[in-house]
This record gives structure tokens, C-alpha cells and sequence, in this order.
């Protein structure tokens, strides 16, 4: 059972909080209380004592004090949308990757196409930062929480790292 919790106060809207066995497992852009259109199984509403250091683990990045979540993480998926989002983990705050970089980085050099599609299956936005993906050509695309977001959250980390 995921334990949830949906907080309206973030920058860049409502986001909703996961958490199953003892681990962050969702972090989603939510407007709306009822996100049993984007979970699938069951949740119920709890702010759990990880999901509160989760917010305020979000506030401090949000507010430039904070790099890197030190939570425990549990997102599912299969193989190689582990290995992705494990390289996603390693490029460095206010820094940019290509989804082909990231492909060469997991030895899938071809592999563009299936590294956005696991770029988009990310179930914890910000945390596994999904946003730090970009086009061979440097542009700005793909982001499940909008681009003007994605654009957000580059801007908030190159403002806050001197890049």
C-alpha cells in the first residue's frame, strides 16, 4: 500500500508525496486531491513521518539550500528504466545531460528514444531529477511535469550553483 500525501504550497504547484515500504516511491505535479487517476492500486492519505522529511527536504531545495535528497528512494521499474534513472541520480546539480549521453552512459549508445521513455516513466520527479534531460541539440523537451516547469527547476539550480 502506498501512503500519500499532497502538499499545494511548492513553487511549481501541488505535488504529491509517495511513500511505500519505508521509501519515497512517488513524487508527481498534482493539482487535484484525487490522484487515483495517476496511481494505479492502492493508497490511502497519510503524511508520514518520511513523507514530512520529504517536504521539507523539497522546501530547502526549493529555496536553494539543498543539492541532493538524502532519502531513501524506491522507484519501480523494469531494468533498464533502473539503470536510467540511476545515471539520472548522477549528473550533477544545475548541470544538463542528453538523452544520448545518458545512453552512451549506460552503454545503450543507440538507445535515445528508450532512455526519454524511461525518462518519462520516472515516478519521483525532482528527486531523480528527470529535468536535468535535454536534446542532443541542447533544447528543452519532454517533461511530464510541463516544460515550463522543467525550465523552472534548470533555472532555480543554475541560479543557486554559480553555473
Amino acid at each position: 500500500m502506498i501512503k500519500i500525501f499532497v502538499y499545494r504550497e511548492f513553487p511549481l504547484g501541488a505535488i504529491a508525496v509517495g511513500e511505500k515500504n519505508n521509501a519515497i516511491s512517488h513524487l508527481i505535479f498534482s493539482e487535484k486531491e484525487d490522484i487515483s487517476g495517476i496511481l494505479h492500486g492502492e493508497y490511502r492519505m497519510e503524511e508520514t513521518s518520511l513523507i514530512k522529511m520529504a517536504k521539507k527536504q523539497l522546501e530547502e531545495y526549493f529555496d536553494g539550500k539543498r543539492r541532493d535528497f538524502d532519502l531513501p528512494l524506491l522507484p519501480e521499474g523494469t531494468e533498464f528504466q533502473q539503470r536510467v534513472w540511476k545515471a539520472l541520480l548522477e549528473i550533477p546539480y544545475g548541470e544538463t545531460k542528453s538523452y544520448k549521453e545518458i545512453g552512451e552512459r549506460i552503454g545503450c549508445p543507440k538507445g535515445s528514444r528508450a532512455v526519454g521513455l524511461a525518462n518519462n516513466r520516472n515516478p519521483i520527479s525532482i528527486m531523480i531529477p528527470c529535468h536535468r534531460v535535454i536534446g542532443s541539440n541542447g533544447k528543452l523537451v519532454g517533461y511530464g511535469g510541463g516544460l515550463e516547469n522543467k525550465e523552472k527547476l534548470l533555472t532555480l539550480e543554475r541560479m543557486n550553483s554559480g553555473k
